[in-house]
């Protein structure tokens, strides 16, 4: 998960693109935007085959392709091809995340069913901190040791990750039967009676539809910010102090992109381990909630320190998101179909994989002159999002509490 999780780091290289092919905003971060899709999109297709494969085929394929995905986008670079890098990196390299994440994250509720936000929390944690490895550690040492050259750099990247995948995937398994304590069993048995017959009437249902559009607000707002936090960050800073030069604002990116991967592989673990105790539906609640007034506040911030924080707490919200929903699933539909409705479910990061960093592309290019106004039409429309999906968290519970309540 940690070598999947660099995708987040995509902002360390949007300007260096930029500069380096003459590429707008818009269509460098349609490479993020393509792998988020086919993420989502091989999320679901893999959700599906999961049941029927076991976990390590589909975990090995993934590795497979996410490592061609990198060695595919240094072809395209060398190239000066754009749609080669979309059709590697985007294509190609977003279905081998989409594999590679849904397959630990199914996997790991069968091992800790008595656990199931801090399991899956845990597991996705480390997808949050790849942005840490690859803007920090992976990417800066790279472009040092390669004088700058994304070619070489990408090319060492696929070397590199797709070893570490591949020996990664090969240890997923699926626990014994007798693995399941008693009283779990019990009571997934007791579940499992009142749950919906099929994966596709739980995906037809109002239920389904009210959880993914909670998560695409959360998301879109999210994901927003990740395909741009570095140079918005840059932007308030060089705004704060105009005598900063380029390599310093680059530095300061890079830092903001660690710190904020941080919080987001944190936000993983805390929010999903606090909802084993508040419930999936309150939680998204004060995830969704909170983050109007974060949004609402960065309209204002003029002060890099205070920008960065907020990005820090937005981001520990988005990562609380991912580490709650696989519960949630669970505690809505069941085990038994559980794989299937969560890959489905991932599809609304497909969605937001689009909408959010599209929407920032189309702003900084239209505004270049201008960067505060394209960051506060960027907020607002993340305010308005996430304000959707606070009203409809409360129109969802986990089947489970519900039974309970009727007893």
């Amino acid at each position: 998960m940690l070598n999947l999780g660099t995708v987040y780091a995509w902002s360390f290289f949007q300007k260096p693109l930029c500069e380096t092919y003459g590429w707008t905003n818009s269509q460098v971060v349609w490479t993020f935007s393509l792998a988020i899709t086919f993420l989502g999109l091989s999320a679901a297709a893999g959700g599906l085959l999961l049941p029927k494969t076991g976990p390590r085929p589909l975990a090995l394929a993934g590795a497979v392709l996410f490592g061609s995905g990198y060695f595919l986008a240094a072809l395209a670079l060398r190239l000066h091809s754009l749609p080669l890098l979309w059709l590697g990196y985007g294509v190609i390299g977003g279905i081998g995340l989409g594999l590679g994440y849904v397959t630990p994250v199914a996997t790991i509720s069968k091992w800790f069913p008595d656990r199931k936000g801090l399991a899956t929390g845990t597991v996705v944690m480390g997808f949050g901190f790849g942005a840490l490895l690859m803007s920090k550690l992976v990417a800066p040492f790279l472009l040092a040791r390669t004088g700058g050259d994304l070619v070489s750099a990408f090319t060492a990247m696929g070397v590199i990750f797709l070893v570490l995948s591949l020996a990664s995937a090969a240890l997923v398994r699926n626990p014994p039967a007798s693995w399941v304590p008693p009283q779990v069993a019990a009571e997934a048995a007791a579940e499992s009676d009142a749950a919906p017959g099929s994966p596709g009437s739980c995906i037809a249902s109002g239920s389904f539809l009210v959880m993914w559009l909670i998560f695409f607000c959360n998301i879109t707002a999210g994901i927003a910010l990740i395909g741009f936090q570095s140079p918005l960050f840059q932007d308030v800073c060089a705004k704060h102090d105009p005598a900063l030069g380029k390599e310093v604002l680059a530095a300061y990116g890079g830092t903001m992109i660690a710190a904020s991967s941080v919080f987001n592989g944190i936000g993983r673990f805390f929010w999903g381990a606090l909802s084993d105790r508040l419930g999936r539906s309150r939680t998204f609640s004060l995830i969704l909630g909170s983050q109007v007034a974060a949004f609402a506040l960065l309209l204002r911030v003029t002060e890099p320190w205070l920008f960065a924080t907020l990005v820090c707490y937005v981001l520990l919200c988005y990562g609380g998101g991912f580490g709650t929903m696989p519960s949630f699933v669970l505690d809505r539909f069941g085990a038994r179909v559980m794989p299937a409705v969560y890959g489905a479910i991932l599809t609304a990061w497909s969605a937001a994989g689009i909408a959010g960093p599209q929407l920032v592309a189309l702003l900084k290019d239209k505004y270049a002159g201008s960067p505060g106004v394209a960051s506060s039409y960027s907020f607002a429309a993340a305010i308005g999002l996430l304000g959707v999906g606070f009203v409809l968290s409360f129109f969802v519970t986990e089947r489970r509490k519900e039974s309970e309540k009727t007893r």
